[in-house]
């Protein structure tokens, strides 16, 4: 498996914090650098799927105000596919 580069970033937060975050490393046997991809990963996924939510009730409002069946709906997906 090759090698990734990484990139190492340099981060200033409050001290309690950053022990509170060195424990939760600790106890999940995982190095800091581990967990912050982690957090960041989970961070992402949720604004992901704000996203999609935000996009399916925008979708939701049009399809009412256009007063589109669900079949009208599946028909214009399969159009534009």
């Amino acid at each position: 498996m090759p090698t990734r580069k990484r990139v190492a970033m340099t981060i200033s937060i409050p001290p309690d914090i950053a022990r509170e975050y060195e424990i939760m490393a600790k106890t999940k046997g995982e190095t800091k650098s581990q967990l912050f991809r982690e957090m960041f990963n989970l961070y992402r996924q949720e604004r992901l799927e704000d996203e999609f939510f935000r996009l399916q009730k925008y979708g939701a409002k049009k399809t009412k105000e256009m007063k589109l069946t669900e079949k009208d709906i599946e028909r214009l997906i399969f159009e534009g596919r």
